[in-house]
């Protein structure tokens, strides 16, 4: 735990190479290393970077300067990654959003950062806008030598619905530079990283890229599949994964057979995060991989501060994401801004130890602040050894007869039920109980389960009072790729 700690206090951009020089730093020393593996084939190190400076000159012949927004919709691949840096290679900022975006969502975030070029959507969509369908291929003709170096103000903008499902830009306080020397979260230098998730969504962006810019692998599957991802950690001795509990309870409900079908003993770290881990999904594979390859990490895009928990930690405290990080401080405040005691539930507030709006600020959103202190919008405890537990994000929050439900809690016990794949619970209007728990439950495709026996199993989980008093069963995926939902479009549509 303590070099997990150690590197992630060193995330902070100052000090190293420019983020459009690291290919060509690490292929120096080892040309034809793996940087990124796509099915059978392997794109050495030497090889990315020579396709990197082509594509970055075909985006300086599209008008991309220095300190110039470039929103990237595309799927995760190859050319994501040439794309990534060559944004980088010419000292912009890649604005990353996902290629799937509705128009008006894609219109909201490009008038939001006005980028130079929008890469992966059709021009036709975008009118005025300069942009560029996905697919285009790299111009062999120009030059695949090295870029002047050059650095960008932003390393990242993300984009975000949020809670209100109103796009946001979080754009990241850090500059376009890192030291190659040093590996974060957990990683090693000469690692095999899987990525199974997609790369607009910020955990799996920043994870494999922190690996690429330490010369480590990438194995990339383009999109997650329970079966596969146990395949490829066997095939390709990977090392370093991150998933979310979606990813997680699909692979785990492979069964036992299945899990044993591939070997699994490459991989020393197994890292979580972006939604809370239902407590019996995370003993589960504690159980299978052993505690000491588990870890988790509770944070936002913004970075304002940070928990993180080992396996063993969290077998001697239970539901907790653990304990602040170093970097940054914690409060605990009920709604009237008081400081809340051990056990007490509130909001979640951090404050980086180098002060206000020092590592990210918005476009097109307002931070939730009291003071200096800042909030994601989650609410969570303390106990007694300063370990943090999460509710629920205070946005989606049921109250129903006058008490608090989470639906995070609701959802853990309704998805240990073997037949429920995924499940989403909103408060509903009720002229009784003022909201009422309704749950939306896919089921497994040949189940039969009813919403009788779904309640008579999740009682012996939850209070009566927090049982579905509705519960509506479908074949549709409820989450994504990397666990998030819209459940504020989800309750919508049912009110």
């Amino acid at each position: 735990m303590s070099e997990v700690n150690a590197s992630m206090a060193l995330f902070n951009g100052q000090d190293g190479a420019p983020l459009g020089a690291l290919l060509s730093h690490h292929a120096s020393a080892s040309p034809a290393h793996p940087a990124l593996i796509i099915g059978d084939r392997a794109f050495g190190f030497a090889e990315l970077d020579a396709r990197a400076n082509r594509r970055a000159r075909m985006l300086a012949a599209s008008g991309v300067k220095p300190g110039d927004f470039v929103t990237v919709a595309l799927a995760n691949g190859l050319e994501f990654y040439e794309t990534t840096f060559a944004v980088w290679k010419l000292g912009a900022i890649p604005n990353l959003v996902s290629p799937q975006l509705a128009p008006p969502e894609i219109e909201a975030i490009v008038g939001i950062v006005d980028p130079r070029l929008v890469i992966g959507i059709d021009a036709g969509r975008l009118p005025g806008r300069n942009a560029v369908p996905a697919g285009l291929p790299i111009d062999e003709s120009l030059s695949a030598e090295a870029m002047p170096e050059v650095v960008s103000p932003h390393w990242k903008a993300m984009t975000s619905g949020g809670s209100t499902g109103r796009p946001k830009v979080i754009l990241d306080a850090m500059p376009g530079r890192w030291n190659p020397a040093v590996a974060v979260l957990g990683q090693q230098p000469g690692d095999i990283l899987l990525n199974p998730g997609p790369l607009y969504h910020n955990a799996p962006f920043c994870g494999m890229h922190y690996g690429l810019f330490a010369g480590s692998t990438v194995v990339e599957m383009g999109k997650f599949d329970a079966m596969r991802t146990l395949e490829l950690i066997d095939r390709r001795g990977v090392t370093w994964v991150n998933l979310v509990p979606t990813m997680m309870h699909r692979i785990w409900r492979l069964g036992p057979e299945a899990r044993r079908m591939h070997d699994l003993s490459s991989l020393r770290t197994v890292f979580h995060m972006a939604a809370p881990c239902p407590p019996w999904l995370k003993e589960a594979w504690i159980d299978w991989l052993g505690a000491e390859r588990i870890f988790e990490l509770y944070a936002g895009t913004e970075r304002q501060g940070a928990t993180m928990i080992t396996g063993p930690e969290w077998l001697a405290h239970r539901g907790s994401v653990g304990r602040p990080q170093p970097g940054a401080r914690i409060r605990i405040l009920d709604e009237d801004g008081a400081a809340c005691g051990p056990g007490a539930v509130g909001e979640i507030y951090f404050l980086p130890d180098a002060g206000l709006g020092t590592t990210y600020q918005y476009l097109g959103a307002n931070a939730r602040r009291l003071g200096n202190w800042e909030s994601l919008g989650d609410l969570g405890w303390i106990d007694d050894e300063g370990y943090l537990y999460l509710c629920d994000r205070r946005s989606d929050m049921i109250i129903s007869g006058g008490s608090n439900i989470y639906p995070a809690e609701v959802e853990a016990a309704l998805d240990a039920h073997p037949d429920v794949l995924s499940s989403i619970v909103v408060g509903l209007k009720d002229e009784e109980w003022g909201e009422r728990v309704h749950a939306i439950v896919q089921r497994a495709p040949d189940s039969k389960l009813t919403d009788d026996a779904l309640r008579v199993f999740a009682a012996g989980r939850l209070a009566k009072y927090k049982l579905p008093k509705s519960i509506e069963f479908t074949r549709d995926a409820l989450r994504d790729d990397a666990g998030k939902a819209r459940r504020t479009a989800l309750r919508a549509v049912r009110t």
